[in-house]
Protein backbone atom coordinates (compact mmCIF):
# COMPACT_ATOMS: atom_id res chain seq x y z
CA UNK A 1 0.00 0.00 0.00
CA UNK A 2 1.13 3.55 -0.92
CA UNK A 3 1.14 6.23 1.91
CA UNK A 4 1.85 8.92 -0.20
CA UNK A 5 -1.74 7.98 -1.80
CA UNK A 6 -3.17 9.54 1.25
CA UNK A 7 -4.84 13.29 1.26
CA UNK A 8 -2.23 15.01 2.67
CA UNK A 9 0.03 14.37 -0.74
CA UNK A 10 -2.89 16.62 -2.58
CA UNK A 11 -1.78 20.03 -1.71
CA UNK A 12 1.98 18.79 -2.41
CA UNK A 13 1.16 16.83 -6.04
CA UNK A 14 -0.93 20.31 -7.12
CA UNK A 15 1.59 22.33 -6.52
CA UNK A 16 4.30 20.30 -8.11
CA UNK A 17 1.58 19.91 -10.97
CA UNK A 18 2.60 23.88 -11.78
CA UNK A 19 6.38 23.52 -11.79
CA UNK A 20 8.62 22.73 -14.53
CA UNK A 21 10.53 19.95 -15.03
CA UNK A 22 13.44 21.43 -16.00
CA UNK A 23 13.63 22.72 -12.52
CA UNK A 24 14.18 19.51 -11.33
CA UNK A 25 17.76 19.52 -12.76
CA UNK A 26 18.60 22.59 -11.11
CA UNK A 27 18.52 21.17 -7.90
CA UNK A 28 20.47 17.60 -9.22
CA UNK A 29 22.74 20.58 -10.04
CA UNK A 30 22.66 21.86 -6.47
CA UNK A 31 22.84 18.56 -4.89
CA UNK A 32 26.28 17.70 -6.54
CA UNK A 33 27.46 21.17 -6.12
CA UNK A 34 27.09 20.78 -2.50
CA UNK A 35 28.49 16.65 -2.56
CA UNK A 36 26.38 15.27 -0.08
CA UNK A 37 27.85 11.90 0.30
CA UNK A 38 27.38 8.56 2.46
CA UNK A 39 29.98 6.66 1.62
CA UNK A 40 30.24 2.83 1.75
CA UNK A 41 32.65 0.00 2.36
CA UNK A 42 32.18 -3.18 0.00
CA UNK A 43 34.71 -5.84 -0.28
CA UNK A 44 37.09 -4.46 1.87
CA UNK A 45 36.87 -1.32 -0.27
CA UNK A 46 36.44 2.64 0.07
CA UNK A 47 33.53 4.05 -1.88
CA UNK A 48 32.77 7.75 -2.07
CA UNK A 49 29.59 7.97 -3.19
CA UNK A 50 26.93 10.00 -3.26
CA UNK A 51 23.98 10.07 -1.21
CA UNK A 52 20.88 9.24 -3.38
CA UNK A 53 17.82 11.31 -2.59
CA UNK A 54 14.45 11.46 -4.21
CA UNK A 55 12.33 15.24 -4.35
CA UNK A 56 8.99 13.54 -3.03
CA UNK A 57 9.12 14.31 0.71
CA UNK A 58 7.30 12.22 3.42
CA UNK A 59 4.34 14.39 4.79
CA UNK A 60 3.18 14.29 8.23
CA UNK A 61 0.63 15.78 10.04
CA UNK A 62 0.82 18.06 12.78
CA UNK A 63 -1.30 15.76 15.07
CA UNK A 64 0.39 13.13 13.64
CA UNK A 65 4.27 14.32 14.91
CA UNK A 66 2.17 15.74 18.09
CA UNK A 67 1.78 11.49 19.04
CA UNK A 68 5.43 10.84 17.98
CA UNK A 69 6.90 13.34 19.68
CA UNK A 70 5.64 12.52 23.21
CA UNK A 71 5.95 8.37 22.30
CA UNK A 72 9.33 9.34 21.85
CA UNK A 73 10.02 11.65 24.30
CA UNK A 74 8.56 9.34 26.71
CA UNK A 75 11.02 6.43 25.53
CA UNK A 76 14.26 8.64 25.45
CA UNK A 77 13.50 9.39 28.54
CA UNK A 78 12.94 5.39 30.13
CA UNK A 79 16.03 4.50 28.12
CA UNK A 80 17.96 7.54 29.54
CA UNK A 81 16.95 5.89 33.31
CA UNK A 82 17.77 2.69 32.18
CA UNK A 83 21.50 3.64 31.66
CA UNK A 84 21.43 5.66 34.70
CA UNK A 85 20.21 2.58 36.63
CA UNK A 86 22.41 0.60 34.79
CA UNK A 87 25.58 1.88 35.62
CA UNK A 88 24.39 2.79 39.00
CA UNK A 89 22.17 0.83 41.25
CA UNK A 90 20.68 -1.72 39.18
CA UNK A 91 17.35 -1.99 40.44
CA UNK A 92 16.17 -2.84 37.36
CA UNK A 93 18.10 -6.11 37.20
CA UNK A 94 17.58 -6.65 41.10
CA UNK A 95 13.85 -6.36 40.83
CA UNK A 96 13.76 -9.21 37.92
CA UNK A 97 12.50 -6.73 34.92
CA UNK A 98 15.20 -8.41 33.56
CA UNK A 99 17.50 -10.77 33.59
CA UNK A 100 21.03 -9.91 34.99
CA UNK A 101 22.40 -12.35 33.36
CA UNK A 102 20.87 -11.30 29.67
CA UNK A 103 22.59 -7.38 30.53
CA UNK A 104 25.93 -8.97 31.84
CA UNK A 105 26.47 -11.48 28.57
CA UNK A 106 26.49 -8.42 26.20
CA UNK A 107 29.25 -7.19 24.85
CA UNK A 108 28.04 -3.55 24.62
CA UNK A 109 27.85 -3.53 28.24
CA UNK A 110 30.80 -2.10 30.31
CA UNK A 111 30.98 -2.68 33.33
CA UNK A 112 34.62 -0.78 33.96
CA UNK A 113 32.29 2.62 33.70
CA UNK A 114 29.30 1.32 36.44
CA UNK A 115 29.51 4.57 39.10
CA UNK A 116 30.89 6.79 36.51
CA UNK A 117 28.67 9.93 36.81
CA UNK A 118 27.59 12.16 33.59
CA UNK A 119 27.24 15.95 33.50
CA UNK A 120 23.36 16.92 34.32
CA UNK A 121 22.67 12.72 34.48
CA UNK A 122 22.43 13.13 30.65
CA UNK A 123 23.25 9.62 28.37
CA UNK A 124 21.21 10.00 25.43
CA UNK A 125 22.68 13.01 24.13
CA UNK A 126 21.39 12.49 20.57
CA UNK A 127 19.03 9.70 19.64
CA UNK A 128 17.87 8.47 16.38
CA UNK A 129 14.87 6.11 16.59
CA UNK A 130 13.46 4.40 13.15
CA UNK A 131 9.85 3.59 13.28
CA UNK A 132 8.06 2.67 10.29
CA UNK A 133 4.50 2.89 9.73
CA UNK A 134 2.27 -0.07 9.37
CA UNK A 135 -0.17 -0.20 6.57
CA UNK A 136 -2.62 -2.53 8.70
CA UNK A 137 -4.52 0.16 11.37
CA UNK A 138 -1.85 2.96 10.14
CA UNK A 139 -0.13 2.66 13.30
CA UNK A 140 4.05 4.14 14.17
CA UNK A 141 6.05 0.95 15.38
CA UNK A 142 9.47 1.44 16.66
CA UNK A 143 11.82 -1.12 14.97
CA UNK A 144 15.35 -0.22 16.38
CA UNK A 145 16.38 2.53 19.43
CA UNK A 146 20.13 4.52 18.03
CA UNK A 147 21.71 5.52 21.23
CA UNK A 148 25.70 5.38 20.73
CA UNK A 149 26.38 7.51 17.35
CA UNK A 150 23.33 7.77 15.32
CA UNK A 151 23.42 9.62 11.92
CA UNK A 152 21.75 11.43 9.18
CA UNK A 153 20.62 14.79 10.21
CA UNK A 154 22.12 16.45 8.18
CA UNK A 155 20.88 14.73 4.72
CA UNK A 156 17.41 16.19 4.86
CA UNK A 157 18.83 19.50 6.51
CA UNK A 158 20.86 20.11 3.56
CA UNK A 159 18.27 19.03 1.24
CA UNK A 160 15.44 21.02 2.78
CA UNK A 161 17.71 24.38 2.39
CA UNK A 162 17.97 23.28 -1.42
CA UNK A 163 14.86 22.53 -1.93
CA UNK A 164 13.62 25.63 -0.78
CA UNK A 165 15.75 27.95 -3.12
CA UNK A 166 14.70 26.10 -6.24
CA UNK A 167 10.82 25.31 -5.10
CA UNK A 168 10.14 27.99 -2.96
CA UNK A 169 6.44 27.63 -3.73
CA UNK A 170 5.61 24.62 -1.74
CA UNK A 171 6.81 26.79 1.31
CA UNK A 172 4.52 29.35 0.08
CA UNK A 173 2.13 27.62 -0.11
CA UNK A 174 2.35 24.79 2.25
CA UNK A 175 2.37 25.14 6.49
CA UNK A 176 5.64 23.06 6.36
CA UNK A 177 7.63 23.27 9.69
CA UNK A 178 10.81 25.15 10.31
CA UNK A 179 13.71 23.03 10.60
CA UNK A 180 17.20 24.82 10.52
CA UNK A 181 17.63 25.52 14.35
CA UNK A 182 19.00 22.36 14.82
CA UNK A 183 22.51 22.98 14.66
CA UNK A 184 21.92 25.77 17.57
CA UNK A 185 20.38 23.41 19.56
CA UNK A 186 23.04 21.25 18.73
CA UNK A 187 25.13 23.85 20.22
CA UNK A 188 23.05 24.72 23.36
CA UNK A 189 23.04 20.80 24.27
CA UNK A 190 26.86 21.18 24.13
CA UNK A 191 26.58 24.22 26.18
CA UNK A 192 24.50 22.57 28.69
CA UNK A 193 26.45 19.65 29.67
CA UNK A 194 29.91 21.94 28.99
CA UNK A 195 32.11 20.42 31.95
CA UNK A 196 34.30 24.12 31.02
CA UNK A 197 36.03 24.48 27.63
CA UNK A 198 35.42 24.56 24.09
CA UNK A 199 33.01 22.50 22.47
CA UNK A 200 34.16 19.48 19.67
CA UNK A 201 32.90 17.08 17.35
CA UNK A 202 35.33 14.10 17.27
CA UNK A 203 35.19 12.69 13.31
CA UNK A 204 37.36 9.45 12.72
CA UNK A 205 37.81 11.63 9.24
CA UNK A 206 36.88 11.82 6.10
CA UNK A 207 36.64 7.64 5.09
CA UNK A 208 33.74 7.71 7.57
CA UNK A 209 30.34 7.00 5.46
CA UNK A 210 29.02 9.93 7.90
CA UNK A 211 31.91 12.40 7.32
CA UNK A 212 29.99 14.46 5.28
CA UNK A 213 27.55 15.08 8.08
CA UNK A 214 30.13 15.59 10.80
CA UNK A 215 31.80 18.72 8.76
CA UNK A 216 28.30 20.36 7.95
CA UNK A 217 26.83 20.13 11.68
CA UNK A 218 30.63 21.67 12.84
CA UNK A 219 30.04 24.46 10.38
CA UNK A 220 26.46 25.32 10.99
CA UNK A 221 26.81 24.85 14.98
CA UNK A 222 30.07 26.80 15.17
CA UNK A 223 32.04 24.21 17.03
CA UNK A 224 35.63 23.01 16.23
CA UNK A 225 35.81 19.71 14.37
CA UNK A 226 38.76 17.48 14.78
CA UNK A 227 40.09 14.36 15.05
CA UNK A 228 42.04 12.20 17.69
CA UNK A 229 45.18 13.55 16.05
CA UNK A 230 44.37 16.62 17.31
CA UNK A 231 43.31 16.34 21.15
CA UNK A 232 45.22 15.47 24.12
CA UNK A 233 44.84 15.07 27.42
CA UNK A 234 47.02 16.14 30.11
CA UNK A 235 46.41 15.68 33.83
CA UNK A 236 42.82 14.61 33.13
CA UNK A 237 41.97 17.49 30.89
CA UNK A 238 41.15 17.09 27.54
CA UNK A 239 42.71 19.74 24.99
CA UNK A 240 42.65 20.75 21.26
CA UNK A 241 45.89 21.74 19.77
CA UNK A 242 45.76 24.91 18.48
CA UNK A 243 48.30 27.01 16.16
CA UNK A 244 51.73 27.67 17.38
CA UNK A 245 52.04 24.98 20.00
CA UNK A 246 48.70 26.72 21.91
CA UNK A 247 46.02 24.34 23.41
CA UNK A 248 42.66 24.89 24.36
CA UNK A 249 40.54 23.13 27.37
CA UNK A 250 37.83 20.89 25.57
CA UNK A 251 34.44 21.26 27.81
CA UNK A 252 32.35 18.60 25.67
CA UNK A 253 32.79 16.29 22.56
CA UNK A 254 30.01 15.52 20.23
CA UNK A 255 31.95 11.97 19.42
CA UNK A 256 31.12 10.50 16.31
CA UNK A 257 33.03 7.26 16.94
CA UNK A 258 32.19 3.88 18.46
CA UNK A 259 33.15 2.69 22.11
CA UNK A 260 36.15 0.38 21.03
CA UNK A 261 37.85 2.82 19.02
CA UNK A 262 37.78 6.25 21.52
CA UNK A 263 40.37 5.23 23.71
CA UNK A 264 43.54 3.40 22.45
CA UNK A 265 44.18 2.82 26.39
CA UNK A 266 40.94 1.87 27.47
CA UNK A 267 39.69 -0.09 24.81
CA UNK A 268 41.09 -1.47 21.66
CA UNK A 269 44.89 -0.62 21.13
CA UNK A 270 44.86 -0.72 17.57
CA UNK A 271 43.02 2.32 16.95
CA UNK A 272 44.33 5.02 15.43
CA UNK A 273 41.21 7.62 15.59
CA UNK A 274 40.48 8.04 19.22
CA UNK A 275 42.02 10.34 22.24
CA UNK A 276 44.45 8.02 24.44
CA UNK A 277 43.28 8.43 27.80
CA UNK A 278 40.32 10.51 27.35
CA UNK A 279 38.29 7.96 29.72
CA UNK A 280 40.45 9.18 32.34
CA UNK A 281 39.13 12.50 31.62
CA UNK A 282 35.56 11.28 31.38
CA UNK A 283 36.23 8.90 34.63
CA UNK A 284 36.91 12.51 36.92
CA UNK A 285 34.36 14.31 35.44
CA UNK A 286 36.36 17.39 33.88
CA UNK A 287 34.50 15.73 29.99
CA UNK A 288 30.81 15.28 28.85
CA UNK A 289 30.94 12.99 25.87
CA UNK A 290 27.93 12.78 23.52
CA UNK A 291 26.68 10.26 23.40
CA UNK A 292 28.04 8.67 27.06
CA UNK A 293 30.30 5.66 27.13
CA UNK A 294 28.66 2.88 27.83
CA UNK A 295 25.40 3.60 25.45
CA UNK A 296 25.38 0.62 23.41
CA UNK A 297 23.56 -1.89 25.87
CA UNK A 298 20.69 0.41 25.71
CA UNK A 299 20.68 0.02 21.75
CA UNK A 300 21.27 -3.87 22.10
CA UNK A 301 18.72 -5.43 19.58
CA UNK A 302 17.94 -7.87 22.55
CA UNK A 303 17.53 -4.98 24.88
CA UNK A 304 14.86 -3.51 22.66
CA UNK A 305 12.55 -6.24 23.84
CA UNK A 306 12.66 -4.69 27.48
CA UNK A 307 12.04 -0.91 26.34
CA UNK A 308 7.89 -1.10 26.78
CA UNK A 309 9.31 -3.05 30.95
CA UNK A 310 11.11 0.02 31.08
CA UNK A 311 8.66 2.78 30.66
CA UNK A 312 6.05 0.97 33.06
CA UNK A 313 9.36 0.35 35.53
CA UNK A 314 10.84 3.91 36.06
CA UNK A 315 7.51 6.00 35.11
CA UNK A 316 4.81 3.98 35.74
CA UNK A 317 3.12 4.40 32.25
CA UNK A 318 1.73 2.49 29.79
CA UNK A 319 3.79 2.96 26.41
CA UNK A 320 2.80 4.90 23.85
CA UNK A 321 4.37 3.84 20.80
CA UNK A 322 4.40 0.12 20.07
CA UNK A 323 7.79 -2.16 19.27
CA UNK A 324 7.48 -4.37 16.52
CA UNK A 325 6.29 -7.77 17.84
CA UNK A 326 9.20 -9.38 18.80
CA UNK A 327 10.79 -13.19 19.83
CA UNK A 328 13.74 -13.51 22.38
CA UNK A 329 15.38 -16.44 21.55
CA UNK A 330 17.17 -16.51 25.39
CA UNK A 331 13.62 -17.03 26.50
CA UNK A 332 13.09 -20.99 26.01
CA UNK A 333 9.58 -20.62 24.73
CA UNK A 334 10.41 -17.67 22.42
CA UNK A 335 13.18 -19.65 20.71
CA UNK A 336 11.02 -22.37 20.27
CA UNK A 337 8.41 -20.47 18.48
CA UNK A 338 11.07 -18.41 16.25
CA UNK A 339 12.35 -22.15 15.43
CA UNK A 340 9.26 -23.51 14.82
CA UNK A 341 8.04 -20.72 12.57
CA UNK A 342 11.22 -19.20 11.10
CA UNK A 343 9.90 -18.87 7.20
CA UNK A 344 7.68 -16.59 8.58
CA UNK A 345 9.52 -14.40 10.47
CA UNK A 346 12.61 -11.98 9.86
CA UNK A 347 15.94 -13.06 12.10
CA UNK A 348 17.98 -9.96 13.75
CA UNK A 349 21.56 -10.50 14.78
CA UNK A 350 21.73 -8.08 18.07
CA UNK A 351 25.08 -7.14 17.56
CA UNK A 352 24.74 -6.14 14.29
CA UNK A 353 23.82 -2.96 12.87
CA UNK A 354 23.43 -1.12 9.62
CA UNK A 355 20.89 -3.31 7.93
CA UNK A 356 23.72 -6.25 8.16
CA UNK A 357 22.72 -9.37 10.33
CA UNK A 358 18.67 -9.29 9.16
CA UNK A 359 17.57 -12.36 7.49
CA UNK A 360 13.89 -12.87 5.70
CA UNK A 361 13.31 -16.75 7.03
CA UNK A 362 11.48 -16.64 3.36
CA UNK A 363 14.35 -16.60 1.50
CA UNK A 364 16.30 -18.76 2.78
CA UNK A 365 16.88 -22.29 1.49
CA UNK A 366 16.22 -25.18 3.36
CA UNK A 367 20.08 -25.66 4.02
CA UNK A 368 20.17 -22.43 5.28
CA UNK A 369 17.12 -22.27 7.49
CA UNK A 370 18.82 -25.36 9.24
CA UNK A 371 22.12 -23.56 9.43
CA UNK A 372 20.54 -20.76 11.28
CA UNK A 373 18.68 -22.82 13.75
CA UNK A 374 21.38 -24.46 14.99
CA UNK A 375 23.39 -21.04 15.49
CA UNK A 376 20.08 -19.88 17.29
CA UNK A 377 20.12 -23.28 19.56
CA UNK A 378 24.05 -22.72 20.02
CA UNK A 379 24.09 -18.71 20.85
CA UNK A 380 20.49 -17.72 21.59
CA UNK A 381 21.39 -14.63 23.37
CA UNK A 382 22.93 -13.59 19.89
CA UNK A 383 19.19 -13.58 18.10
CA UNK A 384 15.77 -11.96 18.15
CA UNK A 385 13.10 -12.12 15.94
CA UNK A 386 10.21 -10.19 14.26
CA UNK A 387 6.94 -10.53 12.21
CA UNK A 388 7.20 -9.09 9.06
CA UNK A 389 5.54 -6.00 9.12
CA UNK A 390 3.97 -4.99 5.86
CA UNK A 391 4.75 -1.62 6.14
CA UNK A 392 3.75 1.81 3.81
CA UNK A 393 5.20 2.03 0.63
CA UNK A 394 6.13 5.90 -0.79
CA UNK A 395 6.50 6.95 -3.73
CA UNK A 396 9.89 7.98 -5.40
CA UNK A 397 10.66 9.91 -8.72
CA UNK A 398 13.15 7.77 -10.46
CA UNK A 399 15.59 8.79 -13.70
CA UNK A 400 13.11 8.11 -16.31
CA UNK A 401 10.28 10.62 -14.63
CA UNK A 402 7.89 7.99 -13.62
CA UNK A 403 6.60 7.38 -10.15
CA UNK A 404 7.78 3.93 -8.32
CA UNK A 405 6.55 2.65 -4.84
CA UNK A 406 9.59 1.59 -2.15
CA UNK A 407 9.53 0.54 1.09
CA UNK A 408 10.59 3.19 3.28
CA UNK A 409 11.27 3.85 7.36
CA UNK A 410 11.53 7.22 9.42
CA UNK A 411 14.51 8.35 11.42
CA UNK A 412 13.42 10.77 14.25
CA UNK A 413 16.24 12.42 16.09
CA UNK A 414 15.91 13.84 19.64
CA UNK A 415 18.28 16.12 21.94
CA UNK A 416 18.33 15.98 25.24
CA UNK A 417 19.16 18.86 27.13
CA UNK A 418 17.31 20.59 29.90
CA UNK A 419 14.35 19.06 27.69
CA UNK A 420 14.10 16.16 25.39
CA UNK A 421 13.84 18.25 21.75
CA UNK A 422 11.99 16.09 19.04
CA UNK A 423 13.03 17.60 15.61
CA UNK A 424 10.18 17.97 13.63
CA UNK A 425 11.62 16.54 10.47
CA UNK A 426 13.55 13.18 9.68
CA UNK A 427 15.27 11.21 7.92
CA UNK A 428 12.88 9.07 5.58
CA UNK A 429 14.76 6.28 4.17
CA UNK A 430 13.71 4.47 0.83
CA UNK A 431 14.82 0.55 -0.65
CA UNK A 432 16.62 1.07 -3.91
CA UNK A 433 15.14 -2.40 -5.23
CA UNK A 434 11.85 -1.98 -5.69
CA UNK A 435 11.22 -5.46 -3.84
CA UNK A 436 13.66 -5.03 -0.83
CA UNK A 437 12.55 -4.40 2.62
CA UNK A 438 15.84 -3.09 3.28
CA UNK A 439 16.09 0.73 3.23
CA UNK A 440 19.64 1.28 5.57
CA UNK A 441 22.09 4.08 4.12
CA UNK A 442 24.64 1.25 4.30
CA UNK A 443 23.21 -1.10 2.35
CA UNK A 444 22.36 1.64 -0.51
CA UNK A 445 19.42 2.39 0.28
CA UNK A 446 18.45 6.62 -0.54
CA UNK A 447 17.03 9.09 1.30
CA UNK A 448 14.07 12.29 1.07
CA UNK A 449 13.46 15.32 3.48
CA UNK A 450 10.10 14.78 5.93
CA UNK A 451 7.95 17.78 5.65
CA UNK A 452 6.54 18.16 9.32
CA UNK A 453 2.62 20.37 8.82
CA UNK A 454 2.43 23.20 11.09
CA UNK A 455 -0.94 23.07 12.86
CA UNK A 456 -4.21 24.10 11.48
CA UNK A 457 -6.01 26.97 12.34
Amino acid sequence: MIESHAPLYDAFKSVLNTIDTQRVQELLAYMNTEAINFNLFKNNAFIERKFPFDIIPRIVSHQEFMYLEKGIQQRIYALNLFLEDIYGAQKILKDGIIPSEFVFASKAYLPAFANTPVSKNIRVHISGIDLVKNSVGDGWVVLEDNLRVPSGVSYPLSLRILTRKVFPEFFEKLPIQSVHDYPKRLEAAMDYVNTGGINVILTPGRYNSAFYEHSYLAKQSGTVLATGDDLFVEKDKVYLKTYLGKKARVGAIYRRLDDDALDPVEFNADSLIGVPNITQAYRAGNIALMNSIGNGIADDKGIYYFVPAMIRYYMNEEPILQNAPTYLAFFEKDRNHILQNLRTLVIKDVAEAGGYGVVFGSKLSKNEREALKDAIIKEPRRFIAQEVIEFYDIECLTNEGTLSPRKADLRMFSIFSDDIFIWPCGLTRYAMDPSSYIVNSSQGGGFKDTWVLKESK
